[in-house]
């Protein structure tokens, strides 16, 4: 009688330790793809998600001299409800003719820092890291790897809008 019962009761462990052992497996399974998904989800997002692109009214074609470049602001094209003034941004607008204007991204392509136009020396100067840039956006001189980002620019009931995406740093627009 020792004997059996011994047995079963050795028995009995071994299947209760299996038992442990693959709830032990599951949960660090679990566990595991808790950590691992996000940053997958990260990485593809923007394979499965193209951003938003929307044309923004900035004002009417007679408020822009010819040869002026001036700031020019609007909300961005993804906004979210707690954003606030951050939602906001802005591009530099040239008036080249009667019919064309050129627009220009705010940031640098450094590392996003909003650049300033000095009318006197006709560059757009990145306060941040030293980024200048000449007049038609290519790269002066400092850290910037590309010229600045241009916006399209169209000309719609006698306002001039440009069209928005998202914050272009280094990467071009698809």
């Amino acid at each position: 009688m020792n004997d059996t019962q011994g047995h079963e009761c050795h028995g009995d462990e071994a299947h209760r330790r299996t038992f442990f052992a693959k709830i032990t497996y599951a949960l660090s399974a679990v566990i595991g793809a808790m950590m691992v998904i996000p940053g997958v989800g990260f990485v593809l997002a923007p394979v499965f998600r193209s951003p938003p692109r929307v044309w923004r009214k900035v004002g009417p074609v007679d408020n822009f001299k010819t040869g002026a470049t001036v700031l020019v602001n609007y909300e961005d094209p993804s906004p979210v409800a707690w954003a606030g003034v951050t939602a906001k941004t802005g591009a530099w607008l040239r008036r080249v003719d009667d019919t064309e204007f050129i627009a220009f991204s705010i940031n640098c392509r450094h590392l996003g820092c909003p650049v300033r136009w000095i009318e006197d020396a006709r560059l757009f100067m990145c306060p941040c890291h030293g980024g200048v840039y000449y007049a038609d956006g290519t790269v002066a001189g400092g850290p910037p790897p590309k010229p600045l980002d241009r916006l399209e620019v169209r000309v719609r009931d006698g306002h001039v809008e440009i069209e928005t995406g998202p914050v272009p740093l280094t990467e071009t627009k698809v």
